[in-house]
């Protein structure tokens, strides 16, 4: 395992969680920790989420950061980003969005607490974005990652039997998530030169 990742020293990397948030042995968390210049929204509730509450937490911290911004987002996470993009000003400093595992919360089965976030924006996103789904996520079918993907003209890239991407499915430090992540890097740079 690599200490240092040189190719994201000009990035700030904003984590955005899901549901329950993402503990101590969650990729994300790991990220964090090995990522150059990283942090993470901060709100009010990750087990009783609020739309309002989730989407303002996350535009403060866009709002607090001053480097151009790849953003990490696991689970409900990403719907929090596209609620964020439906109603904000575009955000020059955004380079790109890794949406992972994105939660259905329109689908029959789910939970009361994630409800709330229904319905999804499906506009296109404002910055360029990567959606990884997996062939057998409870918590978003197949099919629904590929219509997030087209619908926020993201790229997408599903996994087999990768579960929600979460430690329980065995995603803790997520090496290989970090060249998904490169992907979003490659045409910031070379749309700047």
């Amino acid at each position: 395992m690599a200490d240092h990742l040189p190719s994201f020293n000009d990035y700030h990397c904003l984590i955005i969680p899901g549901w329950c948030g993402s503990g101590d042995d969650h990729w994300q968390t790991h990220w964090q920790r090995r990522l150059p210049r990283a942090s993470r929204t901060r709100v009010a509730s990750w087990d009783e989420p609020e739309r309002g509450d989730w989407v303002g937490a996350l535009d403060r911290s866009i709002q607090c950061i001053g480097s151009p911004i790849l953003l990490v987002a696991h689970s409900l996470g990403c719907i929090t980003v596209a609620h964020w993009a439906a109603r904000a000003e575009a955000s020059l400093r955004i380079a790109g969005a890794l949406l992972v595992a994105p939660a259905d919360v329109e689908r029959g089965s789910v939970r009361r607490e994630l409800s709330g976030f229904a319905p999804i924006p499906m506009n296109r996103l404002p910055f360029p974005s990567l959606v990884v789904g997996s062939t057998n996520d409870l918590a978003a079918s197949a099919q629904r990652a590929t219509d997030f993907a087209a619908a926020w003209g993201s790229e997408l890239v599903m996994l087999d039997d990768a579960g929600h991407l979460n430690p329980a499915s065995g995603y803790r430090h997520w090496e290989t998530g970090f060249s998904l992540l490169q992907r979003l890097v490659v045409p910031a740079l070379s749309s700047s030169a």
